[in-house]
């Protein structure tokens, strides 16, 4: 086997070992928790904060931001009320589950009911590293266009939920729908798909309405 596969393979081992640990902290607290992917611009920060607004008063999010540089996604997660810890990876192209747990050192998990990972804008690097949330997350939008499942299969065959976000673009851009759509059925049928509008609040509901059920559920209430 050549080096690099076990160089690899190594990496992915220990980074297994401590999503078991991330996961086994997480449900000690009972905390939801989600992993978000998309491809730079998407709108994850967008979502995260829509979301935020429709269960503010209700629950209480908190955050692990992964980005190349600078910390203005966390700084808008915190003046928005999450409690919100910033993962600068220094040109890393995704977060792996040691930098997840050294982050979650730094939450008040015990006042928190549900925990959102923002990982780092990628369509590639982020599948091959569980975090130990509970669910993973892709958020694709219209302006990226329709081919994306064709050409990033990875990424939307591992995860258990999928936003369409930006759909209120729809009229002004080329994108078929359903050409996107039986891309992603064929990678990974059945996936539970929210197209939203950050913009407009279309679809918000139905999302915020999963997301919800399944802090509920991780509470046992």
């Amino acid at each position: 086997m050549p080096d690099h596969i076990k160089v690899s393979e190594n990496i992915l081992s220990f980074n297994d070992e401590i999503a078991k640990i991330n996961r086994k902290l997480l449900d000690e607290y009972k905390l939801f928790s989600i992993n978000i992917m998309a491809s730079p611009g998407a709108g994850k920060t967008s979502a995260i904060l829509k979301t935020f607004e429709q269960i503010t008063g209700k629950f209480k999010l908190g955050m692990v931001d992964g980005d190349l540089a600078s910390s203005i996604d966390a700084d808008k997660a915190n003046q928005s009320g999450i409690s919100a810890v910033q993962i600068n990876t220094g040109g890393g192209c995704h977060l792996d589950a040691k930098m997840v747990n050294d982050a979650l050192k730094k939450l008040p998990l015990g006042a928190l009911d549900a925990l959102v990972v923002e990982n780092v804008g990628n369509l590639v690097c982020p599948a091959n590293f569980d975090l130990g949330t509970d669910k993973n997350i892709l958020i694709a939008s219209i302006p990226e266009g329709d081919d994306k499942p064709y050409k990033y299969p990875g990424i939307y065959r591992g995860v258990d939920a999928l936003i369409i976000n930006k759909v209120d673009l729809l009229p002004y851009i080329e994108f078929d729908l359903n050409y996107f759509k039986k891309g992603v059925e064929i990678l990974n049928p059945g996936l539970v798909t929210f197209p939203i509008s950050c913009v407009s609040g279309e679809g918000i509901a139905d999302w915020v309405k999963w997301f919800t059920e399944h802090i509920f559920a991780k509470k046992g209430t």
